[in-house]
C-alpha cells in the first residue's frame, strides 16, 4: 500500500492481506508482528485486531493497477500470502492482479512453500 518503502530491496509494498501466525524458527524476530501495535494506531483496517487475526483486504486488490510507474512491489510485507487462513480464491485474485500489472515486478516471500506449491 505504500508507494515508497524503506526496505532496501524493494520500491513499494502492497498488503492485500494483513496478520500472520508463527510457523517456524524463521518467524522468531518477525518485524511485522513487532510493528503491529504501532500500525494499529495508524491504519484503520488494522485497529482493534490482534496480529494473529489474519484479514484479507479486497479493497486493496487493485492498488498495483493504479501505480503507473513500473516498480518492484513487495507483496504482503505484513503477512504471508500463503497463510492457511487466506482463502485460495483470494490468493488467485492477487495473482490475477499481478498478471494484469505486467509493468511491475512482484516480490513474494513465504514461510509456507508447501501451500504455495499446492495452489500454484
Amino acid at each position: 500500500m505504500a508507494d515508497q518503502s524503506k526496505i532496501a530491496w524493494t520500491e513499494a509494498t502492497w498488503n492485500p492481506v494483513s496478520g500472520c501466525s508463527k510457523i517456524s524458527e524463521g518467524c522468531r524476530n518477525c518485524y511485522a508482528e513487532r510493528d503491529w501495535p504501532r500500525l494499529t494506531r495508524l491504519v484503520p483496517a488494522y485497529a482493534g485486531r490482534s496480529f494473529e487475526n489474519v484479514a484479507c483486504h479486497s479493497e486493496r486488490l487493485d492498488q498495483p493497477l493504479r501505480w503507473k510507474r513500473p516498480r518492484k512491489i513487495f507483496v504482503n510485507s505484513m503477512s504471508d500470502l500463503f497463510h492457511p487462513d487466506v482463502p485460495e480464491d483470494f490468493i488467485r485474485a492477487v495473482f490475477a492482479i499481478m498478471a494484469a500489472a505486467t509493468w511491475h515486478t512482484f516480490q513474494i516471500l513465504t514461510k509456507r512453500p508447501e501451500r504455495m506449491r499446492e495452489i500454484l
